[in-house]
């Protein structure tokens, strides 16, 4: 057998009382991987068992080792009846088969039952033996390391981006199984949990085998979604970018090895040739095939360079597969032009799956997609798509799927080379070298047959290159972009009614409405842009959410100031307004709120855009191109170049036009929109452009909020105040929460809205608070409320939540998770982090973030990816949905720490709640929560430290957490 898996079971602790009589509990343990199942000795009469067991050995082949879950069950013996269940821990194994990864699981693992949540700790010890595999028929992908960070790991560098890796597994829904009928509840969660996990650990293992194909070693940006479409099945989707990556060195300087964000806010370059970038491409690797490896890692064999070539060839280009790339920060000179943002949406009829092995069915409806953003990319003038995302909603029988991107030309030194074909360059101007700050923003298509209509002028910065004057993209800010003033979050919501109906004529409805609503929505943000007087919005991200009667559209983007792009003009208003008010007067009126608007935002923002200098004055613009052949249409004559004047009405201006009342109610709205806090800054995007200084104090927030209609004869207007307020509410209970970090940044932030009835919507957030080391940081002090009014302890937000005993209409739970002290000088009265009733456990740090400020990353230990059920028949009994929420939301963090302190890491990076889905019935006291979270493993020590702690239990900083309760 290629490998053997060795456990033991060492103690429990805190078990919850079974035996009424004694008050006290006769635990014993169940271990069970595959069909193999070993029970420990009952240790009787103990809440707190010490097993101290043999240790016991599984025989498994090392696909097994992937695919299966550890499942360890804890349970109560009872002599004359059948034995109770405790509760159950999953633990997998696959972080231990990677070589450089962690060599044994200790620690002690909450006890998790589906309907009671968290029943005391186990402490395990798990260790693997792996054999050389020969076998060049092998179906294991050992060796293959996964991370979540959509940007290269710190302390790697990529010898090769190998492009887009994608797999999905089906399987039939335990949840609607007819066996459902007659077993408990906790069975059913319990078939559901474990058919997750095992779909999961197939899933990786089949995208670590088309990596080894490739010839990689990784995936990067790894991003797996759960698609429950009820009755018609399950569906597992990942998807990912392969790549070769190397390991640096522990003498390579942390500001080389790690990229670990400079004070100024850049990522750190390296300055000598001992010390190369994250993205190398000095070291090329061949194709091999995986049945020639005997170990459990790739070493990437040197080749002839081919960074050398210069050669214009658009036929070969045109033959070439768009690359997909799900990465969304890259090192300078990566991009080397964008294109926009490309998207596409289609709406399924969902049919049942009846053959687990065969999945051609999703696998078509994906392709389709993926083909249409490559026509989009294409007509743009583009190779390839970067920040590249796929996500679903479903209601019922109707499946909407959408897929986003940035189109862009990528630099060929980091392409791998195929036999016979070359990666080239679209013109000949790309070979002349650019400004580092301005050339991904010169435009890649042709300006005399652009794909849509746009106002071109020259770039601000060099002035030989076409810009456009707006431009959208999926990806970070990239580290060489210039930036005038600070960014800031910019978001657009709607909401859509629809007729209820079924099948054809639902998925129709759907149909029609889904262009109308990414239209609406790109006009609001739009609007909004240039109500901040900023020209560039980046790390946008849509979703639409379908319901029984109803359609939400929300899309978060972080708007900026791009120094190489002209200046946004303003806000014309043009049209009638309906009324008896006289109609110039009204429209001056509003013109006059929005001209104030835009100058008061320019001054908070800072937008000073810097004159152009005498040397870029005087430079002499270079002639315009002539129309290229190879970019025409055929229908069109050889001598026809006429140009079209695209652009309508004041060419430095934006029209908005009033047509009837709602267009006047959408410019109200858009003048009324909350203004950001004194002290506060927000994005989306993990750095916050014009910021580029802070301390170490960071802190993570988790919020979900619930409302249920309650009026039946809502129309478009009434539901998108309600949507709009609850959004907006959302983020004051951030700046409310988090005013005692003034001034702060919130960064990463992550929104997602659903509808799990029909008369929810449900809106969640999360992300991480940054503190800043501003400038003006004692003016922005001034006035703020001291420390101990501003904290908000578990304990009392829990006896809130309590109090909540009847159906609310809105529902509120947040939690923060505090993984940072506050500056030197403030005082702070916390509760240390501790696990299941008070027991103290390794400090472990969460972070949606890549990194974590005033730290290094040493070591990756593998991926997070959990999968939690929680059910309750006594909702009111637990505080309500509030209560119900926080107590689920807070046993995840548990698990997660966890599972990680046991790998030996000691924080959680590139942390993402994917999936929280939450169905109630208040009337028969009953709900349900589905909680899918991911992140990265990682142990990281302070820039301080030239070495790793030996007790890495004792790094960090003590944690604490809190909520808020029904409102």
């Amino acid at each position: 057998m290629p490998g053997k898996l060795k456990v033991k079971i060492v103690a429990g602790r805190h078990l919850p009382v079974m035996d009424r009589a004694s008050d006290l509990t006769d635990a014993f343990v169940e271990v069970k991987f595959g069909n193999t199942t070993f029970k420990t000795d009952v240790f009787p009469k103990s809440l707190n068992p010490q097993w101290n067991s043999e240790w016991f050995k599984f025989e498994v082949d090392d696909e097994d080792l992937q695919d299966e879950p550890l499942q360890v069950t804890v349970l109560d013996h009872d002599t004359y009846s059948a034995n109770d269940a405790i509760g159950k821990v999953y633990i997998d194994i696959d972080p231990l088969l990677c070589s450089e990864a962690a060599s044994v699981i200790s620690g002690w693992f909450p006890i998790y039952d589906t309907i009671h949540g968290i029943r005391g700790e186990i402490n395990v010890l798990v260790k693997v033996e792996l054999f050389n595999d020969l076998n060049r028929f092998r179906q294991s992908s050992c060796g293959v390391k996964f991370f979540c960070t959509t940007s290269i790991p710190r302390c790697y560098r990529a010898a090769m981006v190998h492009g887009f890796v994608e797999e999905l597994v089906v399987n039939e829904d335990p949840e609607y199984q007819w066996i459902d009928r007659i077993r408990s509840p906790r069975a059913s969660n319990e078939a559901r949990q474990r058919l997750i996990s095992l779909m999961s650990g197939e899933l990786q293992r089949k995208i670590g085998l088309k990596v080894l194909e490739m010839g990689g070693n990784a995936v990067v940006g790894y991003l797996q979604c759960f698609d429950l479409e009820g009755e018609s099945g399950l569906v597992v989707r990942a998807i990912g970018t392969a790549c070769t990556l190397d390991k640096l060195s522990s003498g390579t300087p942390a500001s080389n090895a790690c990229n670990s964000p400079s004070k100024d806010g850049k990522e750190a370059l390296p300055t000598t040739s001992s010390s190369p970038p994250p993205f190398s491409p000095s070291k090329p690797c061949s194709r091999q095939s995986s049945s020639s490896d005997t170990d459990l890692s790739l070493t990437p064999k040197t080749v002839q360079s081919v960074f050398s070539l210069t050669v214009i060839d658009l036929a070969v280009f045109y033959r070439q597969e768009f690359p997909f790339f799900t990465l969304t920060s890259f090192p300078p000179g990566f991009l080397l032009h964008v294109g926009g943002v490309v998207s596409a949406r289609s709406v399924k009829l969902l049919d049942r799956i009846h053959n687990p092995d065969e999945p051609e069915t999703r696998d078509a409806w994906w392709e389709e997609i993926r083909q249409e953003i490559k026509s989009h990319a294409k007509a743009l003038g583009c190779h390839g798509v970067v920040g590249y995302s796929e996500s679903t909603s479903i209601c019922e029988e109707v499946c909407i799927l959408s897929a986003s991107g940035t189109a862009a030309i990528l630099n060929p030194r980091y392409m791998p080379m195929e036999a016979g074909t070359r990666w080239c360059v679209l013109f000949a101007r790309f070979e002349e070298p650019s400004p580092p700050s301005c050339g991904f923003c010169h435009i890649p298509y042709d300006e005399l047959n652009m794909p849509f209509p746009a106002q071109l002028t020259y770039c601000y910065h060099c002035r030989r290159q076409k810009v456009p004057d707006v431009l959208f993209t999926t990806i970070n800010l990239p580290q060489e972009a210039a930036v005038t003033g600070k960014g800031c979050l910019i978001q657009a919501r709607l909401c859509r009614l629809k007729k209820k109906a079924q099948g054809e004529v639902n998925a129709t409805a759907i149909s029609n409405l889904l262009p109308f609503m990414e239209y609406e929505l790109h006009t609001q943000l739009m609007n909004k842009l240039k109500l901040r007087s900023m020209n560039a919005l980046f790390g946008l991200h849509i979703q639409i959410s379908v319901g029984e009667n109803m359609l939400l559209g929300l899309a978060s983007a972080t708007g900026v100031y791009l120094t190489a792009l002209p200046a946004p003009g303003g806000i014309q208003i043009a049209g009638k307004t309906p009324g008896d008010l006289s109609n110039e007067h009204h429209i001056l009126t509003i013109q006059k709120r929005i001209n104030d608007t835009i100058a008061k935002n320019k001054e908070l923002y800072q937008i000073n855009p810097p004159e152009l200098t005498e040397e870029v004055v005087g430079s002499p613009i270079p002639e315009p191109r002539q129309r290229s052949r190879l970019f025409r249409s055929h229908s069109e004559s050889s001598d026809e170049l006429s140009e079209l004047d695209l652009s309508h009405g004041k060419k430095d201006a934006f029209v908005l036009e009033i047509d009837d009342t709602d267009a006047v109610e959408d410019i109200h709205s858009l003048l009324t929109d909350a203004p950001t806090p004194t002290g506060f800054y927000s994005c989306n995007t993990e750095i916050m452009p014009g910021i580029y200084s802070w301390t170490s104090g960071v802190q993570m927030f988790t919020s979900v909020r619930v409302f249920r209609l309650s009026n039946a004869n809502l129309t478009n207007q009434g539901l998108n105040k309600i949507f709009t307020d609850l959004c907006e509410n959302l983020l004051k209970s951030f700046y409310f929460k988090l005013r005692s970090m003034i001034p702060c940044c919130l960064c990463q932030l992550n929104f997602a809205v659903a509808v799990p009835e029909e008369e929810l919507i449900q809106v969640r957030g999360f992300g991480p608070a940054l503190i800043c080391d501003t400038a003006n940081k004692t003016e922005l002090m001034r006035g703020s409320e001291t420390e101990e009014q501003l904290q908000f302890p578990m304990e009392l937000c829990a006896d809130a939540s309590s109090a909540n005993t009847q159906p609310s209409s809105k529902i509120s739970v947040s939690s923060l998770e505090h993984c940072s002290p506050l500056p030197e000088g403030r005082s702070r009265s916390l509760r240390s982090n501790r696990s299941f009733r008070g027991s103290p456990v390794t400090v472990v740090k969460m972070t949606p973030l890549s990194f974590l400020p005033g730290t290094r990353i040493i070591k990756y230990l593998g991926i997070i990816n959990m999968f939690f059920i929680r059910e309750t028949t006594s909702l009111r009994e637990e505080g309500g949905v509030s209560g119900f929420l926080h107590t689920f939301i807070a046993e995840v963090f548990a698990m997660v720490r966890a599972h990680v302190a046991a790998l030996g890491g000691n924080a959680v990076v590139s942390y993402s709640m994917k999936e929280c889905m939450l169905m109630e019935n208040p009337n028969k006291n009953q709900a349900q929560c589905l909680i899918n979270v991911s992140g990265d493993a990682v142990i990281c020590v302070r820039e301080t430290d030239q070495e790793p702690n030996p007790s890495m239990a004792n790094i960090g900083q003590t944690c604490a957490s809190g909520t808020d309760g029904a409102t």
